[in-house]
């Protein structure tokens, strides 16, 4: 598209540089190109992204739907100045809900707000997002990015989307089958993913002492406070569609925020209660880090962070082995953390 005649000075004088959302979105069309799949219909820079919908062998096709942003870690890729991961983060925090109903992602929109549009910072970013795209299978098929001067400082911005999947309804993960007996199965996080920053910068007090951040430390095998907590969100989708293909799974859980407490219940029926072991959780080293830094009783803990586990799975017990053969072979460190017990109130149990 030509844009040599779309110009304002006036605008640019008010702190709104329109040139610039033009150069970014020459800039990030290598990144959504590498999204494209087989519905995409158009190139980005319309004023809607279409799709044509694969429907091919449904009986009665449900569209899915999920949003959310990166929280307070982008705060860190802006102090760390690096902004190429971010972007998988805000995918991730979408398609791995939706895959909890079954559902295979189809396309992704996001959207930056900014207090300055630097073109090259915003191509990063999406070039994230497009990676992010490209794990979970989902084609890029536009977004937003809008420029706020006088809102937010030059140098700061905020990241969210939303993503939209496809099951067969017949297929839609069904809880209420789930029994006693059956047993759970954790799929192993890569860090912090995208939830309790909050907490975390102020445990290692990173708004007032960000030097702090890059200090290698032993507990973290030499790494950087930094380094562990900006390592992207892991994406499970395509390692759990494979699972769907063979297994009969009968609950997922996201751990994000509200850790176990909160987010395995979400997957149980009443009355029945996840009874997970905590000494098989493989707790990460950032994790005893934050605990033990910021003096943070061991239920907080998994009442705000996912410990290790990213996302827990309830398959039937003599389908365990597949389970974990399939999850493995994909990639995932996948172990058993827990089973499916007659319970009260409490849904989940450690």
């Amino acid at each position: 598209m030509d844009h040599k005649n779309s110009q304002s000075a006036s605008y640019a004088a008010a702190g709104v540089d329109i040139t610039a959302g033009y150069r970014a979105v020459e800039l990030m069309k290598k990144h959504v190109a590498r999204t494209k799949n087989e519905g995409c219909l158009d190139d980005v820079g319309g004023f809607g992204g279409c799709f044509g919908l694969p429907v091919a062998g449904m009986e009665e096709p449900v569209l899915v739907s999920g949003t959310d942003g990166c929280g307070t870690k982008v705060k860190l890729a802006i102090l760390m100045d690096k902004h190429d991961t971010i972007g998988i983060d805000a995918v991730a925090m979408c398609v791995n809900d939706i895959i909890c109903v079954g559902a295979k992602p189809l396309f992704f929109l996001d959207y930056i707000a900014c207090g300055k549009n630097v073109p090259e910072k915003i191509a990063e970013i999406v070039g994230g997002v497009a990676e992010g795209c490209v794990q979970s299978g989902a084609a890029l098929i536009g977004g937003e990015t809008a420029e706020h001067p006088g809102l937010m400082p030059v140098e700061d911005y905020d990241l969210a989307g939303f993503a939209v999947g496809i099951v067969d309804k017949k297929k839609i993960i069904d809880k209420e089958r789930m029994a006693a007996g059956d047993v759970v199965i954790a799929l192993a996080s890569t860090g912090i993913h995208s939830n309790g920053f909050s907490l975390c910068r102020k445990v290692f007090n990173i708004d007032n002492n960000p030097p702090s951040l890059y200090v290698p430390r032993k507990e973290l095998g030499g790494k950087s406070v930094a380094e562990a907590l900006l390592v992207p969100t892991r994406i499970y989708v395509k390692s759990v569609l494979a699972l769907l293909e063979k297994v009969d799974v009968k609950g997922i859980s996201h751990i994000t925020g509200g850790g176990f407490y909160e987010n395995i219940p979400r997957s149980i029926p009443d009355g029945l209660c996840a009874k997970i072991d905590k000494s098989a959780v493989k707790v990460l080293p950032i994790f005893d880090l934050i605990a033990k830094e910021g003096n943070i009783p061991e239920r907080d803990m998994f009442n705000t962070y996912n410990m290790g586990v990213g996302m827990s799975v309830v398959v039937p017990a003599e389908q365990v082995d597949t389970a974990l053969e399939i999850l493995r072979a994909h990639g995932e460190d996948a172990y058993v953390i827990g089973e499916i017990v007659a319970g009260g109130e409490e849904k989940v149990v450690l």
